[in-house]
């Protein structure tokens, strides 16, 4: 099992005529289940042509009438790409993953609130985000495959490099991942971490979750907020904020990543995140390392015999169970 996207997602590219669209449509549908995935493709002008064996339609919605497509994936300009964000929803897709960077702000607060309004159940994640992998399933994005091995760690990140550098180091110590979620760092944007904390948390398939947040904003706040009260059975999560030497009111790359009126900054973020039973890192080189060491805690901890457990001793003289420490009754 995985979250969001599986072998079974079946995927419209919006934008898959140009450069960008061409190149990344053509490396996911290469990728895993790539090519029964990847079924659809929207151009208005191009509508009846193909492109990479994919067929082009006029519409999302008649790309959906057509193929089942449940998913759309956009690499369309920005000043374009909020309203191919509202042609997904008014389609009714079950998820919309943009990848398009610059989207101008005043188009997403626009395009969120429409979807708000309408009482939207589609997902959206980004804009400016690297997408979505479920590894040796489908990718859907920018990511490189290659670096991802299948297994059970959830990643969430704002960050799109920092995901890459978490799943490599991941890999590396032969830990797999169940799914691989780049939300993007624009202040306006679809998924936050505690929803997609939430989703791993009721994943079966998901033993642990790396969590990568960034200077700006208060999502990773709330996520760690959200994960100290409503999980009972906790699943081991680790954390990483970048930007910890950044000035007041620095832009760090992602629009959304930017401090301001004295929030919004790593101390603040590491401090409230830790609190929350969250361990975290402030070297992103030993993310890895960070969940091995909290995985391998948790295991002995589940292995060790409680205080006053009883044992078997292997003298056949002394084959009797003993308490190897005896308990004051009131205890």
């Amino acid at each position: 099992m995985s979250i969001l996207i599986n072998k079974n997602t079946r995927v419209v590219t919006q934008g898959i005529t140009g450069k960008t669209g061409q190149f990344h449509t053509k490396m996911s549908k290469e990728y895993a289940n790539g090519a029964n995935c990847y079924v659809a493709g929207v151009n208005p002008k191009k509508a009846g042509e193909s492109c990479e064996g994919i067929p082009i339609f006029a519409s999302v919605k008649e790309a959906k009438q057509q193929t089942g497509v449940n998913t759309s994936v956009i690499y369309v300009p920005p000043p374009f790409a909020a309203a191919a964000i509202w042609e997904a929803v008014e389609a009714e897709l079950d998820l919309v993953i943009c990848i398009t960077e610059g989207i101008p702000v005043r188009d997403m607060v626009e395009v969120k609130d429409k979807m708000r309004k309408a009482g939207s159940k589609t997902v959206l994640c980004g804009p400016n985000c690297p997408g979505i992998i479920t590894p040796e399933e489908i990718k859907i994005g920018i990511m490189p495959g290659h670096i991802h091995m299948k297994g059970r760690i959830g990643v969430v990140s704002r960050s799109g490099t920092l995901t890459y550098e978490a799943v490599g180091q991941l890999s590396d110590l032969k830990l797999g991942q169940s799914t691989a979620v780049g939300i993007g760092g624009d202040p306006v944007n679809g998924l936050k971490h505690r929803e997609v904390l939430e989703l791993f948390m009721n994943d079966p398939d998901t033993d642990a979750v790396i969590m990568i947040g960034e200077i700006g904003g208060s999502d990773e706040e709330a996520a760690a907020e959200w994960y100290a009260r409503e999980c009972k059975n906790k699943k081991p999560v680790v954390g990483f904020i970048a930007g910890v030497t950044a000035p007041a009111g620095k832009r760090m790359g992602h629009a959304g990543a930017i401090i301001s009126g004295g929030k919004g900054t790593a101390q603040e973020k590491l401090a409230v995140v830790e609190a929350c039973g969250i361990r975290t890192t402030k070297n992103p080189a030993e993310m890895g390392k960070l969940l091995k060491s909290v995985l391998s805690a948790a295991a002995a901890t589940a292995i060790a015999p409680p205080v006053g457990a009883a044992l078997l001793f292997a003298d056949p003289g002394l084959c009797r169970k003993r308490p190897l420490v005896s308990l004051p009754r009131n205890i």
